[in-house]
Formats: structure tokens, C-alpha cells, sequence
């Protein structure tokens, strides 16, 4: 290798020329010239000086031959107004030609398909493996618990007819609650009918056991034995805001459930109407569980299943429900319905008052129109015009207060009546007379 392309002197610079003086002819693994210039080529003598120069200078892009022009920052940009008509031609065809392509990729994936047949003989829909849940304490879960002991009670009277709800409370002796008002008619009328329809839909002939016209509250026995007997619960437990169900025949429409909630409690509600000698003033349970004709005489039940209240009435601009429905407190429906299946009768305190609604804008109050005689009012010193606004220690503020007050108590009870008289209040004792 030094024979070979070390410089032969120390006064020679440059490659020793290869054996035999002579370059070779092209550039071969033998031959170490490439070109007859190779001698001077400073890449190839170890001894050429080296030197750094001065930064690349870049012409303007005004100056630059286009289209492609690089700015002062080395970027590569396309210069439109230096393209060839040719070349403008081809990429306006190529924006065509991917324009035709979407548009006919398009069309194929909208077309319409073609019709096929308009029947699919042994066809079948697909269905679910899972069951559905439902929860105890749900609507459907109190539904299929409470709906057997629901009964629709139809009453004919010769073509005329009405439909109202009833609820079995004693399913072995056969014994069913319902309203007064929906069997008032046929009481005594001969040729009128009463019939029980049970959710299974089968029927049986009805008797009356006992009616209360002051309560609303009538009972019917049916010759049908293994009768599911509704639970009965307590009134004291109910509190506003608890949910409810409401179940019963509205519009005829037998086994219908509604829900809601209980809006109020011990609301005065007078009870009367065309075509029934129902005269009753109840301390009602109010729910806006949607009530409408036909419910009277249902089930009011809570969230445990148990009937809280018989559904009895509602309030309406235009005789459907509005939301604002009122049922008997269930304590109130078991003592006038036990007394009725035990005597056939029942009976309620009272005082010997007429009175209406009055108030002062201070204090309202139970106003006596007039006292009869010989009664507790008359005996304890009540007089005419005397305001009522109290009945041991539980306040009166209208005439349906003064009843329900006084309809809490059993006959021959004494009680405390405060009242105004002459802008002065007194206090007098009245023992309570049976009604």
C-alpha cells in the first residue's frame, strides 16, 4: 500500500501513480484513477487544505424561476401563476375525475334496493332470553297482589245501568265493601239487580248487608267461596308524600291501576249527590293517583299492599280526573263496615247543630244556624249564632271540620265546644247524642 500511494517524497505531494505509471482506463477494484484528472481532485489528496464558507444565499422568490420557489426560511412553495396551461388542465381534470368517483360511490350506496316479496311465510321475530325484573313494592308487584280482591259492582235498574268497584274484606263469608252511593238506588226497588264481577272475570248475584248514608259506606255479600281477601292497613301510618295505587272500574274499564301519591290528609269532604241519599262529610284521604267515575267503592293501597282507604270521590272542572281524588280512611271503612255486617246499621255521634262556614278574616269558624231541641247542644247552653271554632282542643274552621269533630267521637261522650259569642270566647260541655 505505501509503494503503492504514498507520495514519493518529501518534496512531492499528491497519489504515487499506480504500477506501471499508467492510470487505469475506467474505474475498476485495480484501477485507483476514476478520471485522467484524479491527480488534482482535492477530495483525493490527504494533504488539500480545508475551510468553512460563508451561509447559503437565497434568491427572492420574484427571482426564482418557478413554480416551485424557495423563501428566506428554506420552504418549498408552489407558485400558481408560473403553472403551464397543461398542467392546470390536468389537475382541473383530476378534480373531476375524484368528483365523478364519490358521486357514482354514492349513488351506489343510496340506491334503493330492489322490492322483495311483500310475505314472509314461518316468519319469526326475535325474543329476549332474560326475564323482566320487578321489584316487591313496585306498581306491578302491588297490582298482581291487590287486583284479585278488586271487584267491578254493576247495577241495573230495569234498562238503565251503572258501574262502580267494590273490594273483598272478608273473602270466607264473602263480604264486600264498597260506596253507599253505588248501590243507594237499588235499595228496596224491585226488579233492580246487583252483581260482583271478579278479576278473573267471572260473577256472582250481590245482597246488601247495610248501607250508611253519614259514612258513604255500604257492604255487599256474594255466595262465591275461596274469595282473596284484601289486606287492611292503618290510617295512622299514612303520611303525605307516601306512594299509592289506586285500583277499582273507572268508565267501566274493570281492573284498571293508576298511581300516585298521598297529596293530604284529613281532608273535610262533603259527600252528596243527584240520585243517592248519601249526606256525608269525611276527613279524606286526597291523592292525585288519576280517579274518575267508576273507581267509587275501589282500593286506595300503599306501597306494602295494604288498602289504606276506599276511593270515593274526586274533584273536577269537567267531570274526569284533574288529579285531585279523595278516599275514606281505612279505620273509618273497617268500624262502619264491621257495624254493619254485625247489626246491619251503624251509628255516629252528634252534637244537635246545623251550622255553615264563616269567617271573620282572623278566625273561621263553624256559624249555628239552630240548635234542636232536647239535644246536646241545646242542653249544654248552645245558642244561635254562636261560632264554633273548636272541639277538645281540635280546631273547627268550617262547618265540614265540625262534623268530622264531632263524628270522631262515640255517642254519649262528653266534650269541650269553644266558641265565639257576643265577640267573647266561651268554653261549654255537650254530651253527644247518637244519629
Amino acid at each position: 500500500m505505501l509503494r503503492a500511494f504514498a507520495p514519493p517524497g518529501p518534496d512531492r505531494r499528491g497519489l504515487q501513480e499506480p504500477p506501471g505509471g499508467r492510470p487505469g482506463r475506467r474505474r475498476t477494484a485495480t484501477g485507483p484513477w476514476w478520471k485522467p484528472d484524479a491527480r488534482s481532485d482535492p477530495w483525493r489528496d490527504p494533504h488539500a487544505p480545508a475551510g468553512l464558507t460563508g451561509p447559503a444565499v437565497f434568491e427572492e422568490p420574484e427571482d426564482q424561476p418557478g413554480p416551485v420557489v424557495v423563501d428566506a426560511r428554506g420552504r418549498r412553495k408552489l407558485r400558481l401563476r408560473d403553472l403551464s396551461i397543461r398542467l392546470s388542465v390536468l389537475v382541473l381534470l383530476a378534480v373531476v375525475l375524484v368528483g365523478a368517483i364519490g358521486g357514482a360511490a354514492g349513488y351506489l350506496l343510496t340506491r334503493t334496493a330492489s322490492e322483495t316479496p311483500l310475505l314472509a311465510p314461518g316468519a319469526q321475530l326475535n325474543e329476549t332470553s332474560e326475564g323482566v325484573s320487578r321489584e316487591p313494592g313496585s306498581v306491578s308487584d302491588i297490582a298482581e297482589r291487590v287486583t284479585p280482591t278488586v271487584v267491578s259492582v254493576e247495577v241495573r235498574l230495569g234498562e238503565a245501568g251503572a258501574t262502580g268497584s267494590g273490594v273483598v274484606v272478608d273473602g270466607e263469608n264473602g263480604y264486600i265493601v264498597t260506596n253507599n252511593h253505588v248501590i243507594s238506588g237499588a235499595d228496596g226497588v224491585e226488579g233492580a239487580e246487583i252483581r260482583a264481577v271478579f278479576s278473573d272475570g267471572s260473577g256472582s248475584a250481590a245482597r246488601i248487608v247495610g248501607r250508611d248514608p253519614a259514612s258513604d259506606i255500604a257492604v255487599l255479600k256474594v255466595e262465591k267461596p275461596g274469595l282473596l281477601t284484601a289486606a287492611l292497613g292503618e290510617s295512622g301510618d299514612v303520611v303525605v308524600g307516601d306512594p299509592v295505587v289506586a285500583i277499582g272500574s273507572p268508565l267501566g274499564l274493570a281492573s284498571t291501576v293508576t298511581s300516585g301519591i298521598v297529596s293530604a290528609l284529613d281532608r273535610p269532604v262533603r259527600l252528596s249527590g243527584e240520585g243517592s241519599d248519601t249526606n256525608a262529610v269525611i276527613s279524606a284521604v286526597q291523592t292525585d293517583a288519576p280517579i274518575n267515575p267508576g273507581n267509587s267503592g275501589g282500593a286506595l293501597v300503599n306501597g306494602s299492599g295494604e288498602v289504606i282507604g276506599i276511593n270515593t270521590a274526586i274533584a273536577s272542572l269537567g267531570g274526569g280526573s284533574v288529579g285531585l281524588g279523595f278516599a275514606i280512611p281505612i279505620d273509618t271503612v273497617r268500624d262502619i263496615a264491621e257495624q254493619l255486617i254485625s247489626t246491619g246499621r251503624a251509628v255516629h255521634a252528634a252534637l244537635g247543630v246545623n251550622a255553615r262556614s264563616v269567617t271573620d278574616g282572623t278566625r273561621d269558624g263553624a256559624l249555628v244556624v239552630n240548635v234542636e231541641p232536647g239535644s246536646g247542644a241545646a242542653e249544654a247552653g248552645i245558642r244561635e249564632q254562636d261560632v264554633i271554632i273548636a272541639v277538645d282542643d281540635d280546631a273547627v274552621g268550617s262547618s265540614e271540620e265540625l262534623v268530622v269533630a264531632v263524628d270522631a267521637h262515640e255517642p254519649g261522650e262528653t266534650v269541650r265546644i269553644e266558641l265565639i259569642r257576643g265577640g267573647a270566647s266561651t268554653t261549654v260541655e255537650a254530651t253527644l247524642d247518637e244519629a
